[in-house]
């Protein structure tokens, strides 16, 4: 068994559906009350994720998987980078971010909207040692105007240009190849056969 450091069920499912084919059943903290909140101070993605992992793992003694990720816009200097969750406040909604976003880039034309997600990977084992870690983006620019119902986060908003649709637009199939998570994810999952194949999640 490996846990997803994060309560944010639609990463796990996306996140699940990358490890099912090797047997390895994954569980996020929505499956332990007894988890805790860790404060992602870190001042990167790499940061934080290995905060993630190696906190909740010494907490919960379990193998943990932390993933951190979010966007970075050009024009806006890469902001909102680590804040992409809380962007428009502590109370932030994927709503709230996206309303906010549009309006700092509201004078940006579309040739100058470029942008990339971004996504770190790491897996700490229980005594909180890092063991993996990997990192990979998916380059693209933000719409005008949040387009499909799919996704979360910003995707009804970034657009990959070769296809001309936007994550929020695309379905899981296609998604889980071209993100920022599945890149990651494609670095990652090499590395973790070998803990598979000597039975270290069973």
């Amino acid at each position: 068994m490996l846990v997803l450091g994060t309560h944010n069920v639609k990463k796990g499912i996306e996140l699940r559906d990358f490890l099912l084919p090797y047997g390895v059943e994954l569980k996020t903290l929505a499956d332990f009350p007894n988890s805790i909140e860790v404060v992602e101070d870190g001042d990167s993605f790499a940061a934080n994720a290995i905060l993630k992992a190696t906190q909740q793992a010494r907490h919960l003694d379990q193998w943990v998987i932390g993933e951190d990720s979010g966007l970075l816009v050009d024009a806006l200097d890469g902001a909102p980078g680590i804040y992409s969750a809380r962007y428009s406040g502590e109370n932030a909604t994927d709503e709230s971010n996206n309303e906010l976003l549009l309006k700092e880039l509201s004078d940006v034309p579309t040739q100058k909207r470029a942008a990339h997600y971004a996504c770190h990977v790491v897996l700490s084992d229980p005594q909180g040692e890092v063991r993996l870690q990997c990192h990979d983006i998916c380059r693209g620019r933000i719409r005008k105007a949040p387009v499909g119902e799919g996704g979360f986060g910003y995707d009804p908003l970034f657009e990959v240009v070769e296809y001309h649709r936007t994550f929020g637009e695309m379905g899981t199939s296609v998604k889980s190849v071209l993100s920022h998570r599945a890149r990651a994810m494609r670095c990652f999952i090499p590395q973790l056969l070998p803990f598979i194949r000597d039975g270290v999640f069973a």
